[in-house]
C-alpha cells in the first residue's frame, strides 16, 4: 500500500504531476475519482468556468500538467485527449451576473458542484484544487497546488483553460475594444485603458476593482 500524499510534497524543489493521490484513493476504497478545477477567477470579465474529469487509469494522457505550464497549442492538444480517453468529464460556467451578487468564490464553488452533476455517473471521491470545499455529500480532498500535483486536477484545469479560453474568443469578437482574445477578460493594461475610455460591458464583472475605477 502506498504512502499517503502529504502537503510536505510542497516544500520539494519540484512539484511532480502524478497519480498518487488518485491511487491513495484507490486503496481506500474509491473507484470513481473526480479531479476538479477553475480557471477565471481573477478576471474582470466573464464567467469563471470549473471542470471535472475522471481519468481512466490505465489510459492518461502523456505530458498532463498545470495548464499554466503549457502552451496554448499544447493545451488544446490535451484537452481533446483527455476528453477522448477518460471516464467521464463535464465542464460549467458561472457568469459575471452571479459572480457580482455572490462573490466569485462562492461563484467557484457553485461552477465545480455544477461541473459535478454534469458528470454521466456520480464520483464517490473529489479532488479539489486549493483550499476550496465543495457543500457535498460525496468525500473530498483539497489539495493545495493540485494542478501541479494530482493529474486528474490538472487534466480539469486544462479542459476548463481551453473552454473558458474558447468561449472568450468568441466574446472577443462582439467586444473587440477590450482586446479579450488576447488576454481572455484579465485586467492587462490595454484592457483597463479600455474600460476607462469605453466603460464596462454587461460581461464585466461590476463588484471588481479593476472595473469599479
Amino acid at each position: 500500500m502506498s504512502a499517503e500524499p502529504t502537503q510536505t510534497r510542497l516544500f520539494e524543489t519540484a512539484l511532480v504531476c502524478d497519480f498518487a493521490f488518485e491511487n491513495f484513493g484507490f486503496e481506500q476504497g474509491f473507484h470513481r475519482i473526480a479531479g476538479l478545477d477553475e480557471v477565471g477567477r481573477g478576471a474582470l470579465f466573464g464567467p469563471v468556468c470549473a471542470a471535472a474529469v475522471i481519468l481512466n487509469r490505465s489510459r492518461i494522457p502523456a505530458e498532463i500538467n498545470d495548464s499554466k505550464q503549457l502552451s496554448a497549442k499544447k493545451r488544446l492538444e490535451l484537452a481533446e485527449r483527455i476528453k477522448e480517453l477518460a471516464e467521464d468529464f463535464a465542464v460549467a460556467f458561472v457568469e459575471a451576473e452571479v459572480i457580482d451578487q455572490v462573490n466569485v468564490l462562492e461563484a467557484t464553488r457553485q461552477a465545480m458542484k455544477l461541473a459535478v452533476a454534469r458528470l454521466k455517473t456520480a464520483p464517490d471521491y473529489l479532488l479539489c484544487d486549493g483550499p476550496l470545499r465543495l457543500d457535498t455529500s460525496i468525500p473530498q480532498r483539497s489539495v493545495i497546488k493540485g494542478d501541479a500535483r494530482s493529474q486528474s486536477i490538472a487534466a480539469a484545469s486544462i479542459v476548463a483553460k481551453v473552454e473558458r479560453d474558447l468561449l472568450i474568443s468568441r466574446l472577443a469578437l462582439q467586444y473587440p475594444e477590450y482586446d479579450l482574445a488576447n488576454n481572455k477578460g484579465y485586467p492587462t493594461p490595454k484592457h483597463l485603458r479600455a474600460l476607462r475610455r469605453h466603460g464596462a460591458t454587461p460581461l464585466h464583472r461590476k463588484s471588481f476593482r479593476g472595473v469599479q475605477s
